[in-house]
């Protein structure tokens, strides 16, 4: 994880997202310790407080679980269970607005199709 936050969000939301993604992209596996709340704040120069909170969110929401004395670790069946929610996300909420900017656009199926082949100029 990279430092780097942004102002319009709270950073515990910011933090709890950069772990969702690490979970998507595979490098946090079931099985897998997440950072300590202290090392992470230490790194990041976060308040304790704040990592908790992203990580009692990602608790709450059964992506990793709390092992007393040893640690947060990721689920069994967390990232599958991410995939299919932003999944679902991507067609309820951002799906419809690209469909409205493409139908806008008066771009064709061909036309993205050629735009996203390998080598195309972007």
């Amino acid at each position: 994880m990279t430092a780097g936050w942004n102002d319009n969000t709270p950073i515990y939301r910011q933090l709890k997202d950069r772990v969702i993604g690490m979970m998507l992209d595979g490098a946090l596996k079931a099985g897998d310790a997440l950072p300590s709340v202290r090392q992470v704040a230490a790194e990041y120069q976060l308040n304790p407080i704040t990592v908790s909170r992203a990580y009692q969110e990602l608790v709450d929401e059964n992506l990793v679980e709390k092992r007393r004395g040893i640690g947060m670790y990721v689920t069994e069946g967390a990232s599958e269970k991410l995939l299919a929610s932003e999944r679902e996300r991507f067609v309820r909420e951002e799906w419809p607005a690209m469909m409205e900017r493409i139908r806008r656009l008066g771009l064709s199926l061909e036309q993205l199709l050629q735009a996203s082949a390998p080598g195309a100029p972007a």
